[in-house]
């Protein structure tokens, strides 16, 4: 059992609910807290986007009500995860403080009709949100049912604010970052398109309706955006380290949505969210395990280098195929969650969300997905003492890097989207990785791959550099090293800061298809022939770099072009290996890339099972296997040992059936 710090006995791996309490009243509570136990539910997460049901006007609050709630989930044996509720905020706010208003990029005023329209910056938001923050601290604090506090919900979704506050900020935070307009000017090339800065009120924000400005400017004002979502959700965890010290924190880390995606590594590497969480949504389906890959590497993305278990504060339900659910549970263990919180309950009545179905219909009639999670709570007290959370134990590594998905949108592909690629690359290996940030990582790894990241600052490169004189190998794909920390393009040797590490010169790139307009004679075409270690791989990419080795060895070229360039290169540098790919991350080339690397480099594989099938070594005694595919799988181990779950007894293996986990305890 885990303890919390207000007394919580919370088991290895948890199932809970998200609960509105606030929707119904007092019978159905008790009515839903029965069921709930019945169910093996053990955690309710309350309180989000509850705010003026707290607070209904201006100073005045209301929790007698939810006193009862939070003593009725004690009373049934609940834990609770309650929720700071600090945004949206309430109407009563926005009219007391029209300057928390988004202002979109043509300057018009947005009445807050969805959730998530407010300003976070803007100090009176703040100082209302902190001081709703510290009643709900205070008052629940030292309650029996407390397991965490809940700090915001999605911080990245919602829009961007282009209003004259955010813009009197925006001018405060470059005078503070750059002192003079000389350095600013420096830093934003203001010379190209006569756009010189005079004086720091010349300065506006980079967006003038469909119009963005230059990059250097968007990337400055998203560092902006991203100081003051940090800052905010900074201010919260000190409130709840003032009123509720050691009581576990908590949150559903939605950072990279379209509309706010804001840089989430300087939050995650102060370790102050101590149970790291996120909504795992990977779609409904069964078939296919694109959404699920997905929803995996959301959680990698969040969790960083944080070893604590990892909490899924939102779990699919909505119209999921039958099974679908549980599989996603045992997917997300493999990564050390401990928490399947299902979203939602019940399916709510009225709002935006009305039609997506939860657990327990409109009527209050449970249906199949309280059915589903009924039997993964009864799966998961069986695994009590099994070796979860898992903790995973990490040699490889990938850089993700806000600047550079910032600064990529130039691209033909966003930086995340090839994190997310090296990421599956491992990940369909059965071994652990870590996404990590380049400039705070200590690099504790055998290899590290650093997937077009764009943007490269000086400490970033002397990790990088250190990485590999110690005897680490790096992977770069192509777009890294372009861009220097104001995002303008290096004028040394690419990649930058980092050219003799990697002994080549990048040069220019070329458009593929351009390229086999004189090769096949055709157009349209992006497929590049590599020949690689005696074969001949086809891999689809709009652009590759032009490489001159230097030092380097070629370990690939393209076929069928004029000069045959090369594209894979490789470096010996003071310990270690710099391995260069002038493509973005393909499968293709990485597969079989990664495949002698690790072997070089003496990483153990991961257990050994047929393709489709997910595994873990949990201890010295528990693995962990999941079928992802609709046919049964045979699972060859030495030895013997018993299957947890189906308490089935195994000599040298078994047949794992379609879509289905097992823990097996070897002797």
């Amino acid at each position: 059992m885990n303890r919390s710090a207000a007394g919580q006995d919370l088991p290895d791996l948890i199932v809970g609910a998200n609960y509105h309490p606030h929707d119904s009243d007092p019978a159905t509570w008790r009515r839903d807290a029965a069921m709930m136990r019945e169910a093996g539910i053990r955690l309710v997460r309350l309180g989000h986007l509850a705010w003026d049901t707290f607070e209904p006007s201006d100073g005045v609050f209301t929790f007698d009500w939810f006193d009862e709630v939070m003593d009725l989930m004690q009373d049934h044996g609940i834990a609770v995860v309650l929720d700071l509720a600090v945004r949206p905020a309430p109407l009563w706010l926005h009219r007391k403080h029209p300057s928390i208003d988004v202002v979109d990029a043509n300057g018009n005023r947005l009445y807050p009709n969805h959730r998530y329209m407010d300003d976070v910056g803007d100090p009176a938001f703040r100082s209302h949100a902190m001081r709703f923050a510290a009643k709900v601290t205070e008052r629940y604090a030292a309650h029996p049912a407390l397991a965490a506090f809940g700090i915001d919900n999605e911080p990245g979704d919602g829009p961007i604010s282009y209003s004259e506050t955010v813009r009197a900020r925006f001018i405060a935070w470059l005078q503070e970052k750059y002192g003079t307009v000389e350095a600013l000017n420096t830093a934003w090339a203001g010379h190209r398109w006569s756009r010189r800065v005079g004086d720091f009120a010349d300065v506006g924000l980079p967006k003038s309706g469909t119009y963005s400005g230059a990059p250097e400017r968007v990337l400055d004002f998203r560092r902006l955006v991203s100081h003051e979502v940090e800052t905010y959700l900074g201010e919260l965890l000190d409130v709840v380290d003032a009123n509720a010290p050691g009581v576990l924190t908590t949150t559903n880390m939605w950072y990279y949505a379209d509309g706010k995606h804001f840089d989430y590594a300087p939050i995650a590497y102060k370790g102050r969210i101590t149970r790291a969480g996120n909504g795992f949504y990977p779609g409904g389906t069964a078939i296919g395990d694109d959404g699920l890959r997905g929803a995996l590497f959301g959680m990698a993305r969040i969790q960083y280098e944080n070893t604590t278990p990892f909490w899924c504060t939102e779990f699919t339900t909505m119209t999921a195929v039958p099974g679908s659910i549980r599989k996603s549970a045992y997917a997300s263990l493999m990564l050390g969650n401990q928490l399947v919180c299902g979203w939602t309950w019940q399916t709510m009545h009225a709002g935006e969300e009305q039609f997506l179905q939860g657990m327990v219909d409109w009527d209050g009639r449970p249906n199949r997905k309280l059915d589903e999670y009924r039997r993964i709570a009864a799966e998961f007290a069986k695994l009590q003492g099994s070796g979860f959370p898992y903790r995973p134990r990490p040699e490889i590594a990938v850089a993700l890097d806000f600047p550079s998905q910032i600064a990529s949108a130039a691209l033909p592909e966003r930086h995340d989207a090839q994190a997310r690629t090296a990421f599956e690359a491992v990940l369909d290996r059965n071994l652990d990785a870590r996404l990590v940030d380049l400039a705070r990582s200590g690099l504790d790894y055998k290899l590290l791959v650093i997937p077009g990241v764009l943007v490269l600052d000086e400490a970033a490169a002397a990790r990088v550099r250190d990485f590999v004189e110690r005897g680490g190998t790096a992977i770069m794909t192509s777009y890294s090293a372009t861009l220097d920390a104001d995002g303008q393009a290096f004028a040394a040797t690419r990649p930058g800061r980092l050219d003799d590490v990697f002994g080549i010169r990048v040069g220019s790139y070329e458009e593929t298809a351009m390229l086999n307009e004189l090769a096949l004679g055709r157009t349209g075409v992006e497929q590049l022939d590599v020949e690689y270690d005696g074969r001949t791989i086809t891999a689809a990419t709009p652009r590759f770099d032009l490489v001159e080795p230097g030092t380097a060895d070629v370990l690939a070229r393209a076929a069928g072009l004029d000069g045959r360039p090369a594209l894979v290169t490789a470096n010996r540098y003071g310990a270690g290996r710099a391995v260069y790919v002038a493509l973005p991350a393909r499968r293709e080339i990485l597969d079989p890339l990664l495949d002698s690397e690790l072997a070089r480099l003496g990483v153990a594989p991961g257990p050994q099972v047929p393709a489709g099938v997910m595994a873990r070594a949990l201890d010295d005694r528990h693995v962990l296997y999941l079928n992802l595919d609709a046919e049964p799988k045979p699972i060859a181990f030495h030895g013997k040992g018993t299957g947890v779950l189906a308490d089935a007894r195994h000599d040298g293996g078994f047949i794992l059936g379609a879509y289905d986990a097992e823990v097996v305890a070897f002797e």
